[in-house]
């Protein structure tokens, strides 16, 4: 049993849940402890059943949330040494004996799931997406990717699951209403991913086995949750992909999405 739900994701804040058999985590906390009260709910979920929390970085639509939920339910943290220094604020009210560290592409065991965070060029100190694995089977996270690399494509290679990023669209980012700065900061090398790269990157994954994907990272600003999608879907029909035959959603910004069963391959809940 290996299951999934993007509880938020986007801009304003993010957390993800996996669940296997014995083990229930979050990755990031970038919302309010109330709203991820909230949104566990919605999988019949109880918050303090929650084993542990991952931090992929220090920035706040990843961490807001962290102090208050890990001190209200008593959760360890794990996190990179250098994550941890750059966000003291977020884990002040944290006992200290549930700050764990670990090194990017060393594993971390938590209940009956395998974790292996890996590098990923972002503007945080040390980010990393995460590879959580339970009886073979694999999902991968990956957000917050200023460019594709082989390396990034190497982790994800064996997934059944993966929830990638597709932040903007580069024309829509053009003519949006931030400043160019951010916009250079976004289409950087260590900003964010392109629905176009996204694209590429899922088409060449669903070639090599992959079976379901979930877009994450939405920019509210410069995407569209449809424009994103077909983009996605253009690019898997033009590598004669069989549409029918994978999952490709994606994922909400302002609320929780549905409960994924990766061993089944489906939507629950």
């Amino acid at each position: 049993m290996l299951n999934f739900c993007s509880l938020y994701s986007g801009s304003s804040g993010n957390s993800l849940f996996v669940q296997s058999e014995n083990t229930k985590i979050l990755v990031d906390c970038g919302v309010s402890c109330k709203k991820v009260e909230e949104a566990l709910k919605t999988i019949e979920v109880d918050s303090s059943s929650i084993d542990a929390i991952l931090i992929t970085h220090e920035h706040i639509d990843h961490v807001k949330g962290l102090s208050v939920f890990a001190s209200k339910y008593n959760v360890p943290v794990f996190a990179s040494t250098n994550t941890f220094d750059y966000m003291k604020k977020a884990t002040a009210k944290i006992n200290e004996d549930n700050l764990k560290t670990f090194k990017i592409n060393d594993k971390i065991t938590v209940g009956d799931l395998e974790i292996s965070p890996f590098a990923i060029p972002h503007d945080a100190v040390n980010p990393c997406g995460f590879n959580i694995s339970n009886n073979n089977n694999k999902i991968s996270i990956a957000t917050d990717i200023g460019h594709m690399t082989n390396s990034i494509l190497k982790q994800l290679e064996g997934s059944s699951f993966v929830l990638l990023e597709s932040n903007y669209d580069t024309s829509v980012l053009k003519c949006c209403s931030y400043p160019f700065s951010l916009k250079s900061r976004i289409s950087g090398p260590t900003g964010h991913l392109s629905n176009e790269i996204a694209s590429k990157t899922l088409s060449y994954l669903f070639k090599n086995g992959l079976k379901s994907a979930i877009l994450g990272h939405l920019s509210k600003e410069s995407n569209f949750p449809e424009l994103a999608y077909q983009t996605a879907l253009n690019e898997l029909i033009s590598n004669d992909i069989d549409v029918n035959s994978i999952s490709l959603s994606i994922a909400h910004r302002d609320y929780p999405g549905k409960l994924v069963s990766l061993e089944e391959n489906l939507l629950y809940k």
